[in-house]
């Protein structure tokens, strides 16, 4: 049996960050369409998480926190204007639905809160798509 391959390049693992916000999303979906709206709220977070990560990793760069791997995000590319600030604004929304969605008790998700969600990381993911796939045409 073939071990499992532990390292790979920069380039591997942004697509595979990629491949893995893509399965995430249709899991999003699956979920709102369900009406799991928690679930598709957390769902719909990991999916700008993956895509934040798969810009990191074109740099060599891995953040186990969301915070920080947010933080570093806004400051070198929605600062600078590669991302739109409206998006940085979206970001931080999903980041609170989704921890509300997850850790408080009471919290009431809708089906048009969780809708929005999935909506944004979709924009997101093709967002990032498109700017991973013009860098990896550089490299």
């Amino acid at each position: 049996m073939e071990q499992p391959k532990k390292t790979g390049t920069k380039q591997e693992l942004a697509l595979y960050r990629l491949q893995s916000a893509r399965e995430t999303l249709l899991d999003a979906k699956s979920l709102l369409k369900n009406g799991s709206f928690k679930s598709a709220n957390n769902r719909a977070f990991y999916v700008i998480f993956y895509s934040i990560n798969a810009i990191h990793a074109l740099n060599g760069l891995a953040y186990k926190r969301h915070k920080d791997a947010i933080a570093n995000f806004n400051k070198e590319y929605v600062k600078t204007g590669v991302f739109p600030r409206e998006i940085g604004r979206k970001i931080a929304k999903a980041e609170l639905i989704r921890h509300a969605s997850d850790y408080d008790d009471f919290y009431i998700a809708t089906k048009d809160e969780a809708k929005e969600q999935v909506q944004v990381a979709e924009e997101f993911l093709g967002m990032v798509e498109k700017y991973c796939n013009e860098i990896l045409r550089t490299i």
